[in-house]
């Protein structure tokens, strides 16, 4: 929920840009629009799957679209000579211990995408083949994309400028491509909508697969009758989207949910190498070499620990709330004896 938090609220202030190109957006504002927006994707996906997946492919196009707009400029721009803003660029920067976590988070969090594809393998045909093609070509294009987005950024803006501007591709747009910078924030904005609905799309899967495990209550394994949508497990995300949404800003909201997902994420992959020793014959589709999953590892925990030095009350909260997960697994999934009005509140 807070993930799909920070990505809305970038759809919520780009949707918005045209409208207040020449003053500040009120936060109310971003914030009401976003869960309009937030609202509309749960509608999606509640609605249908093939629906859901077809306009993730249209978002998807958009996205890269939105990208090319300002790679091309960039490149133009650099052909000219543009590069006054790549001297000294890291200069007069606070290179401290407690700025990394942060830095590492808002870094990796422009990657995060390669661990949906996993969410929705059930969905995927060939997973042995198609799903390790599909996050090796999709990080080459994510890499090459993003870095030379932010090229094409410093082409036209400085490092104070970039920091200091709320939308970085509307500042853009408006020195370089005249009204046509209009296109700009409405194609950030359906990029936006894309992750959006992506991340819905797999997030209620995982919470479906949970409760259908066992790990979470039961009724989050249910499916529509007629639509076949994990309509549970959709709706259940609503109102924690919202809650994340009015009571954290982007930073806070993105160190808050990165401390959750890369603990989770680090153990993951250390439970990985511990069953490639322990259940050595476990079928296993693919392999990669022990070092690249070892390393990975270590780096995810060592980050966490870190944040937690760095920023202990917001990444306090978000080890607050995972630990509530304990009780809450022993009180409704794992206790067996529960008395009779118990059940019957719990429908059982």
């Amino acid at each position: 929920p807070a993930a799909t938090a920070v990505i809305s609220l970038a759809f919520g202030r780009y949707i918005l840009e045209p409208f207040f190109m020449q003053c500040e957006i009120p936060e109310l504002a971003i914030k009401l629009i976003t869960a309009v927006g937030i609202t509309l994707v749960m509608v999606l996906n509640s609605t249908s799957v093939s629906w859901s997946a077809r306009i993730q492919i249209f978002l998807t196009f958009c996205k890269l679209v939105a990208i090319l707009i300002i790679i091309v400029p960039g490149v133009i721009q650099l052909i000219k000579g543009e590069t006054q803003h790549f001297k000294n660029a890291f200069a007069g920067n606070d290179a401290s211990v407690k700025g990394l976590p942060l830095a590492f988070y808002s870094g990796m969090y422009a990657y995060s995408g390669w661990f949906y594809l996993n969410f929705v393998t059930e969905e995927v045909e060939n997973p042995e083949k198609n799903i390790p093609l599909a996050i090796c070509i999709s990080m080459i294009i994510v890499t090459v994309g993003y870095v030379l987005t932010n090229v094409a950024y410093f082409t036209t803006i400085s490092a104070r400028e970039l920091l200091l501007s709320k939308a970085v591709a509307v500042t853009f747009a408006e020195r370089l491509m005249g009204n046509f910078s209009l296109a700009v924030p409405v194609f950030v904005a359906l990029s936006c909508f894309g992750s959006m609905n992506g991340g819905v799309f797999a997030v209620s899967r995982m919470f479906f697969v949970a409760s259908r495990e066992g790990h979470l209550p039961e009724i989050l394994s249910m499916i529509h009758v007629r639509k076949h949508t994990p309509l549970p497990a959709v709706i259940v995300l609503h109102p924690l989207t919202m809650i994340m949404l009015f009571n954290g800003d982007l930073y806070s909201l993105l160190n808050f949910l990165s401390f959750a997902r890369w603990l989770f994420i680090g153990l993951v992959v250390a439970g990985l190498i511990y069953l490639r020793y322990k259940r050595p014959d476990m079928p296993r589709p693919f392999k990669v070499p022990l070092f690249i999953p070892a390393l990975f590892s270590f780096t995810c925990l060592f980050m966490v620990a870190l944040s937690l030095y760095a920023d202990p009350v917001n990444t306090g909260i978000g080890f607050a709330i995972t630990l509530t997960g304990v009780p809450a697994y022993y009180l409704f999934i794992v206790w067996d004896k529960k008395p009779k009005w118990f059940r019957k509140l719990l429908g059982k």
